[in-house]
Protein backbone atom coordinates (compact mmCIF):
# COMPACT_ATOMS: atom_id res chain seq x y z
CA UNK A 1 0.00 0.00 0.00
CA UNK A 2 2.98 2.32 -0.93
CA UNK A 3 2.26 3.24 -4.10
CA UNK A 4 1.48 6.60 -4.76
CA UNK A 5 -0.05 8.23 -8.10
CA UNK A 6 2.19 10.48 -10.24
CA UNK A 7 -0.76 11.52 -11.88
CA UNK A 8 -1.23 14.99 -10.29
CA UNK A 9 -3.57 16.40 -13.14
CA UNK A 10 -6.86 14.56 -14.98
CA UNK A 11 -8.39 15.74 -18.12
CA UNK A 12 -12.26 15.47 -18.07
CA UNK A 13 -12.76 14.08 -21.71
CA UNK A 14 -16.21 13.78 -21.40
CA UNK A 15 -16.97 17.09 -21.96
CA UNK A 16 -15.27 17.99 -25.58
CA UNK A 17 -18.66 16.96 -27.06
CA UNK A 18 -20.51 19.89 -25.93
CA UNK A 19 -17.90 22.56 -26.37
CA UNK A 20 -19.46 23.30 -29.83
CA UNK A 21 -22.87 24.47 -27.91
CA UNK A 22 -20.90 25.75 -24.82
CA UNK A 23 -22.63 29.13 -24.77
CA UNK A 24 -26.21 27.60 -24.67
CA UNK A 25 -25.30 24.91 -22.52
CA UNK A 26 -23.52 27.02 -20.12
CA UNK A 27 -26.89 29.20 -20.21
CA UNK A 28 -29.44 26.69 -19.44
CA UNK A 29 -26.88 24.99 -17.02
CA UNK A 30 -26.53 28.57 -14.76
CA UNK A 31 -30.11 29.11 -15.24
CA UNK A 32 -31.42 25.42 -13.79
CA UNK A 33 -28.68 25.53 -11.25
CA UNK A 34 -29.82 28.37 -9.69
CA UNK A 35 -33.56 27.28 -9.54
CA UNK A 36 -32.30 24.47 -7.53
CA UNK A 37 -30.57 26.74 -4.98
CA UNK A 38 -33.55 28.77 -4.93
CA UNK A 39 -36.18 25.87 -4.22
CA UNK A 40 -34.31 24.11 -1.86
CA UNK A 41 -32.87 26.67 -0.12
CA UNK A 42 -36.43 28.48 0.17
CA UNK A 43 -38.04 25.02 1.65
CA UNK A 44 -34.80 25.21 3.86
CA UNK A 45 -35.31 28.34 5.05
CA UNK A 46 -39.56 28.10 5.49
CA UNK A 47 -38.89 24.66 7.73
CA UNK A 48 -36.52 26.44 10.10
CA UNK A 49 -38.00 29.58 10.24
CA UNK A 50 -41.58 28.27 10.66
CA UNK A 51 -41.84 26.55 14.09
CA UNK A 52 -45.17 24.40 13.06
CA UNK A 53 -42.97 22.45 11.14
CA UNK A 54 -40.31 21.56 13.17
CA UNK A 55 -41.65 18.10 12.77
CA UNK A 56 -39.97 14.95 12.39
CA UNK A 57 -41.49 15.16 8.80
CA UNK A 58 -40.48 18.34 7.61
CA UNK A 59 -36.80 17.68 9.41
CA UNK A 60 -36.39 15.20 7.13
CA UNK A 61 -37.10 17.02 4.12
CA UNK A 62 -34.77 20.14 5.47
CA UNK A 63 -32.15 17.39 5.09
CA UNK A 64 -33.30 15.41 1.74
CA UNK A 65 -32.72 19.95 0.84
CA UNK A 66 -29.29 20.30 2.21
CA UNK A 67 -28.34 17.00 0.81
CA UNK A 68 -29.36 18.25 -2.92
CA UNK A 69 -27.64 22.12 -2.44
CA UNK A 70 -24.52 19.33 -1.13
CA UNK A 71 -24.44 17.19 -4.28
CA UNK A 72 -25.48 19.80 -7.09
CA UNK A 73 -22.56 22.16 -5.81
CA UNK A 74 -20.12 19.34 -6.33
CA UNK A 75 -20.72 19.12 -9.58
CA UNK A 76 -22.43 22.21 -11.46
CA UNK A 77 -20.24 24.91 -10.35
CA UNK A 78 -17.06 23.15 -11.97
CA UNK A 79 -18.83 22.56 -14.81
CA UNK A 80 -19.75 25.39 -15.41
CA UNK A 81 -16.08 26.84 -15.09
CA UNK A 82 -15.04 23.88 -17.70
CA UNK A 83 -17.54 25.30 -20.22
CA UNK A 84 -15.67 28.66 -20.26
CA UNK A 85 -12.22 27.14 -20.53
CA UNK A 86 -10.21 25.34 -23.85
CA UNK A 87 -8.71 22.66 -21.31
CA UNK A 88 -10.89 20.86 -19.26
CA UNK A 89 -8.52 19.83 -16.26
CA UNK A 90 -9.19 18.84 -12.90
CA UNK A 91 -6.24 18.38 -10.12
CA UNK A 92 -5.45 15.16 -8.19
CA UNK A 93 -7.24 16.22 -4.97
CA UNK A 94 -10.01 18.26 -6.18
CA UNK A 95 -11.09 15.06 -7.96
CA UNK A 96 -11.00 12.70 -5.32
CA UNK A 97 -13.13 15.45 -3.39
CA UNK A 98 -15.51 15.81 -6.64
CA UNK A 99 -15.51 11.44 -6.53
CA UNK A 100 -16.41 11.55 -2.44
CA UNK A 101 -19.12 14.72 -2.80
CA UNK A 102 -20.81 12.33 -5.93
CA UNK A 103 -20.88 9.20 -4.03
CA UNK A 104 -22.08 10.28 -0.63
CA UNK A 105 -24.33 12.80 -2.05
CA UNK A 106 -26.07 9.81 -3.96
CA UNK A 107 -25.88 7.32 -1.02
CA UNK A 108 -27.27 9.91 1.31
CA UNK A 109 -29.98 10.70 -0.18
CA UNK A 110 -31.06 6.72 -0.23
CA UNK A 111 -30.34 6.82 3.63
CA UNK A 112 -32.66 10.32 4.45
CA UNK A 113 -35.35 8.36 1.48
CA UNK A 114 -34.88 5.33 4.00
CA UNK A 115 -35.37 7.48 6.94
CA UNK A 116 -38.59 8.82 5.83
CA UNK A 117 -40.21 6.07 5.13
CA UNK A 118 -39.35 4.65 8.76
CA UNK A 119 -41.12 7.50 9.70
CA UNK A 120 -44.16 7.68 7.73
CA UNK A 121 -44.36 3.67 8.86
CA UNK A 122 -44.65 4.77 12.55
CA UNK A 123 -47.12 7.98 11.71
CA UNK A 124 -49.52 5.32 10.22
CA UNK A 125 -49.00 1.87 11.34
CA UNK A 126 -47.69 2.71 14.75
CA UNK A 127 -49.55 6.48 15.49
CA UNK A 128 -50.37 5.57 18.93
CA UNK A 129 -46.72 5.29 19.73
CA UNK A 130 -44.85 7.54 16.92
CA UNK A 131 -44.45 10.08 20.03
CA UNK A 132 -42.60 7.53 21.82
CA UNK A 133 -40.56 6.52 19.11
CA UNK A 134 -39.95 9.41 17.44
CA UNK A 135 -38.30 11.66 19.65
CA UNK A 136 -35.79 14.16 19.03
CA UNK A 137 -32.98 12.49 20.40
CA UNK A 138 -34.08 9.32 17.59
CA UNK A 139 -34.59 11.87 14.80
CA UNK A 140 -31.39 13.68 15.59
CA UNK A 141 -29.48 9.86 15.71
CA UNK A 142 -31.29 8.55 12.60
CA UNK A 143 -29.95 11.98 10.63
CA UNK A 144 -27.01 11.56 11.81
CA UNK A 145 -27.14 8.24 10.69
CA UNK A 146 -28.17 8.97 6.83
CA UNK A 147 -25.37 11.41 7.10
CA UNK A 148 -22.33 9.59 8.74
CA UNK A 149 -22.85 6.33 7.09
CA UNK A 150 -21.44 7.60 3.69
CA UNK A 151 -19.65 10.28 4.44
CA UNK A 152 -17.15 6.78 6.47
CA UNK A 153 -17.74 4.37 3.54
CA UNK A 154 -16.71 6.37 0.98
CA UNK A 155 -13.58 8.81 2.79
CA UNK A 156 -12.77 5.08 3.61
CA UNK A 157 -13.10 4.36 -0.32
CA UNK A 158 -11.12 7.57 -1.14
CA UNK A 159 -8.50 6.92 0.91
CA UNK A 160 -7.74 3.70 -0.98
CA UNK A 161 -7.85 5.00 -4.15
CA UNK A 162 -5.45 7.54 -3.18
CA UNK A 163 -2.60 5.36 -2.68
CA UNK A 164 -3.03 3.37 -6.07
CA UNK A 165 -0.73 4.14 -8.52
CA UNK A 166 -2.46 5.50 -11.62
CA UNK A 167 -1.30 4.55 -15.73
CA UNK A 168 -3.60 7.20 -17.08
CA UNK A 169 -5.15 10.59 -16.46
CA UNK A 170 -7.97 10.78 -19.06
CA UNK A 171 -11.42 10.00 -17.20
CA UNK A 172 -13.89 9.67 -20.06
CA UNK A 173 -16.77 11.33 -17.63
CA UNK A 174 -17.94 15.28 -17.65
CA UNK A 175 -16.89 14.87 -13.59
CA UNK A 176 -14.96 12.65 -11.62
CA UNK A 177 -16.46 9.45 -10.76
CA UNK A 178 -13.92 6.90 -8.08
CA UNK A 179 -14.93 3.64 -10.35
CA UNK A 180 -13.61 5.36 -13.23
CA UNK A 181 -9.98 6.70 -11.20
CA UNK A 182 -9.85 2.71 -9.90
CA UNK A 183 -9.45 1.46 -13.39
CA UNK A 184 -7.08 4.16 -14.75
CA UNK A 185 -4.79 2.05 -11.80
CA UNK A 186 -1.70 0.24 -12.87
CA UNK A 187 -2.47 -3.12 -11.88
CA UNK A 188 -5.55 -4.88 -10.97
CA UNK A 189 -4.41 -6.49 -7.56
CA UNK A 190 -4.23 -3.08 -6.12
CA UNK A 191 -7.31 -2.59 -6.36
CA UNK A 192 -8.89 -5.37 -4.17
CA UNK A 193 -10.14 -3.34 -1.27
CA UNK A 194 -11.41 -0.43 -3.26
CA UNK A 195 -13.24 -3.32 -4.88
CA UNK A 196 -14.01 -5.16 -1.41
CA UNK A 197 -15.06 -2.05 -0.03
CA UNK A 198 -17.31 -1.46 -3.42
CA UNK A 199 -19.40 -4.66 -2.69
CA UNK A 200 -19.94 -4.07 0.93
CA UNK A 201 -21.67 -0.37 0.10
CA UNK A 202 -23.81 -2.00 -2.37
CA UNK A 203 -24.91 -4.74 0.49
CA UNK A 204 -25.40 -2.00 2.34
CA UNK A 205 -27.48 0.34 0.44
CA UNK A 206 -29.26 -2.81 -1.61
CA UNK A 207 -30.26 -3.33 2.55
CA UNK A 208 -31.66 0.34 2.78
CA UNK A 209 -33.83 -0.58 -0.77
CA UNK A 210 -35.55 -3.97 0.97
CA UNK A 211 -36.03 -1.88 3.97
CA UNK A 212 -37.93 0.78 2.22
CA UNK A 213 -39.54 -2.20 0.38
CA UNK A 214 -41.11 -3.80 3.93
CA UNK A 215 -42.60 -0.66 5.45
CA UNK A 216 -44.20 0.45 2.31
CA UNK A 217 -45.69 -3.19 2.34
CA UNK A 218 -47.01 -2.89 5.70
CA UNK A 219 -48.17 0.94 5.01
CA UNK A 220 -50.10 -0.11 2.08
CA UNK A 221 -51.52 -2.85 4.17
CA UNK A 222 -52.19 -0.62 6.89
CA UNK A 223 -53.85 1.59 4.91
CA UNK A 224 -56.31 -0.64 3.07
CA UNK A 225 -58.30 -1.05 6.25
CA UNK A 226 -59.20 2.63 6.75
CA UNK A 227 -60.42 5.68 4.98
CA UNK A 228 -58.30 7.69 6.97
CA UNK A 229 -54.92 6.22 6.73
CA UNK A 230 -55.73 5.73 3.21
CA UNK A 231 -56.19 10.04 2.84
CA UNK A 232 -53.17 10.07 4.76
CA UNK A 233 -51.02 7.69 3.14
CA UNK A 234 -52.18 10.00 -0.40
CA UNK A 235 -51.03 13.18 1.55
CA UNK A 236 -47.40 12.28 3.08
CA UNK A 237 -46.18 9.25 1.31
CA UNK A 238 -47.12 10.00 -2.17
CA UNK A 239 -44.78 12.78 -2.04
CA UNK A 240 -42.29 10.48 -0.79
CA UNK A 241 -43.05 7.52 -3.22
CA UNK A 242 -42.12 9.21 -6.37
CA UNK A 243 -39.35 11.01 -4.91
CA UNK A 244 -38.09 7.54 -4.11
CA UNK A 245 -38.99 5.77 -7.66
CA UNK A 246 -37.58 8.68 -9.32
CA UNK A 247 -34.28 9.02 -7.40
CA UNK A 248 -33.92 5.04 -7.74
CA UNK A 249 -34.58 4.69 -11.31
CA UNK A 250 -31.76 7.67 -12.14
CA UNK A 251 -29.19 6.42 -9.56
CA UNK A 252 -29.86 2.38 -11.10
CA UNK A 253 -30.02 3.58 -14.53
CA UNK A 254 -26.84 5.04 -14.03
CA UNK A 255 -24.54 2.40 -11.65
CA UNK A 256 -25.89 -0.27 -14.53
CA UNK A 257 -24.84 1.25 -17.53
CA UNK A 258 -21.65 2.52 -15.86
CA UNK A 259 -20.33 -1.03 -14.87
CA UNK A 260 -22.16 -2.69 -17.84
CA UNK A 261 -23.13 -0.01 -20.60
CA UNK A 262 -22.04 0.11 -24.13
CA UNK A 263 -19.76 2.88 -24.89
CA UNK A 264 -20.68 3.01 -28.44
CA UNK A 265 -23.71 5.55 -27.02
CA UNK A 266 -22.85 9.33 -28.36
CA UNK A 267 -20.92 11.17 -25.43
CA UNK A 268 -23.72 13.45 -25.07
CA UNK A 269 -26.28 10.61 -24.94
CA UNK A 270 -23.38 9.28 -21.92
CA UNK A 271 -23.16 12.58 -20.32
CA UNK A 272 -26.75 12.54 -19.65
CA UNK A 273 -27.18 9.77 -18.47
CA UNK A 274 -23.87 10.26 -16.00
CA UNK A 275 -25.91 13.39 -14.51
CA UNK A 276 -29.76 12.64 -14.38
CA UNK A 277 -29.20 11.59 -10.52
CA UNK A 278 -28.01 15.67 -10.08
CA UNK A 279 -30.86 16.86 -12.82
CA UNK A 280 -34.29 15.04 -11.50
CA UNK A 281 -34.06 14.43 -7.59
CA UNK A 282 -32.77 18.14 -6.80
CA UNK A 283 -35.44 19.56 -8.77
CA UNK A 284 -38.63 17.28 -8.07
CA UNK A 285 -37.91 16.76 -4.30
CA UNK A 286 -38.78 20.82 -3.56
CA UNK A 287 -41.54 20.56 -5.88
CA UNK A 288 -43.12 17.74 -4.96
CA UNK A 289 -42.96 18.44 -1.36
CA UNK A 290 -43.61 22.16 -1.54
CA UNK A 291 -46.81 21.57 -3.75
CA UNK A 292 -48.28 18.68 -2.10
CA UNK A 293 -47.63 18.56 1.57
CA UNK A 294 -50.72 21.25 3.34
CA UNK A 295 -48.58 22.91 5.60
CA UNK A 296 -45.31 23.58 3.56
CA UNK A 297 -47.94 24.53 0.60
CA UNK A 298 -50.16 27.07 2.66
CA UNK A 299 -46.58 28.72 4.20
CA UNK A 300 -45.69 29.17 1.03
CA UNK A 301 -48.81 30.81 -0.18
CA UNK A 302 -49.00 33.08 2.75
CA UNK A 303 -45.43 34.24 1.82
CA UNK A 304 -46.40 35.11 -1.88
CA UNK A 305 -49.71 36.62 -0.98
CA UNK A 306 -48.49 38.20 2.21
Amino acid sequence: MENVSVVRIFTLVGINETMDYRITIFTLTLVYYCLILFLNVSLVVIIVLDENLHEPMYILLCSVCINAVYGTTGFYPKFLFDLLLISQEISYECCLLQAFVMYSYACCELSILAVMAYDRYLAICRPLHYSSFMTKRRLSQLVSFSWLTPFCVFSISILLTSRLELCSSKIKKIFCVNWIIVQLACSDSNTLANNIISYATIIIYVSHGFFVVWTYLHLVKTCARSKEDRVKFMQTCVPHLISLLTYLVVIVFDLMYMRFGSTDLPQNIQNFIAIEFLLFPPMMNPLIYGFKLTKIRNKILSLVYV
